[in-house]
C-alpha cells in the first residue's frame, strides 16, 4: 500500500469509527464537533498536501472536502434540533454523509480498473 493509500485508509478508519459512534444516541453535538475537528485535521494535514494525484483521485479529494464542510453544517443543524424526532433525522443525515465519505475513500483505495468493470 502506497503512502497516499495509507493516508486515505486512515481517514476511512476514522470515518468508520465516527459513523459507528454517531449512531449511538449518547453522543452529543459537542462530541460530534470534536470528531469533525479530528477529521478536518487529518484531511488538512495528511491528505491535502499529497502530491502525485491523478485526476480521478483529485476529483474524489475535492468531493471529500465538500462533504466535510456539509458535515459541519449537518452537525450544526443537529445541535439546533429541539425535538427528538428532528434530532434523530439529523443524526441519520450525519450517518448518511459519513457513509458517502467512506465510499469516496474506498473508491480512491480501489484500483481504477476494477472501478470501470463494475
Amino acid at each position: 500500500m502506497s503512502l497516499n493509500q495509507e493516508k486515505y485508509q486512515d481517514l476511512a478508519n476514522l470515518l468508520e469509527q465516527f459513523r459507528s459512534d454517531a449512531n449511538k444516541t449518547t453522543l452529543d453535538a459537542s462530541e460530534l464537533r470534536q470528531r469533525l475537528a479530528s477529521l478536518n485535521q487529518l484531511f488538512g494535514q495528511q491528505i491535502l498536501p499529497l502530491s502525485e494525484l491523478n485526476s480521478r483521485e483529485q476529483s474524489y479529494r475535492t468531493e471529500i472536502g465538500k462533504q466535510l464542510r456539509l458535515l459541519e453544517i449537518d452537525i450544526m443543524f443537529f445541535q439546533g434540533a429541539r425535538q427528538v424526532s428532528t434530532a434523530q433525522a439529523r443524526r441519520q443525515t450525519i450517518s448518511d454523509r459519513l457513509t458517502t465519505l467512506i465510499q469516496y475513500c474506498d473508491a480512491i483505495l480501489r484500483p481504477e480498473d476494477t472501478e470501470e468493470k463494475s
